[in-house]
């Protein structure tokens, strides 16, 4: 199946806390960063997931948000670290690419934000990404 979602990384699910009706699944990507995904229940079980499940996590561009120094207090617990490799603007709208451990991200920001951050090749980033927007897909 071909997806639009252009962030797919693989890993493995290191383990699955349920709740009444969502849970929060961990999962170890290829790179060695762990990710949490915020799903229902209904989804664990459908995709069989379990500690040691292959998956791949799905995360839409615009939900990809990018920071350039440390983040503290804040509820946002996927951080992964990396390093812009490629930035396309557009009128109001940018395309930024980022290398991490294992893969790559993209995230969809406004122009703007690029400039205020000083984002070029090279620069060190952090992408942040809220366990609500992290899909899985069993492999």
């Amino acid at each position: 199946m071909s997806l639009s979602i252009r962030n797919q990384i693989p890993g493995v699910v290191t383990s699955v806390t349920p709740g009444e009706a969502m849970a929060t699944v961990k999962v170890r990507l290829v790179g060695g960063q762990d990710i949490t995904a915020a799903i229902t229940l209904e989804a664990v079980q459908e995709l069989g997931l379990v500690r040691g499940s292959p998956v791949r996590t799905l995360i839409k561009s615009t939900e990809v948000a990018l920071a350039t120094g440390p983040v503290e207090r804040l509820s946002i617990r996927n951080r992964i670290p990396g390093v812009v490799a490629d930035a396309s603007m557009g009128g109001a709208m940018a395309s930024v690419k980022v290398d991490v451990e294992g893969g790559e991200l993209t995230a969809a920001i406004t122009k703007d934000a690029v400039l205020d951050l000083g984002l070029a090749v090279g620069s060190p980033v952090v992408a942040l990404i809220k366990s609500t927007e992290v899909s899985l897909a069993a492999d």
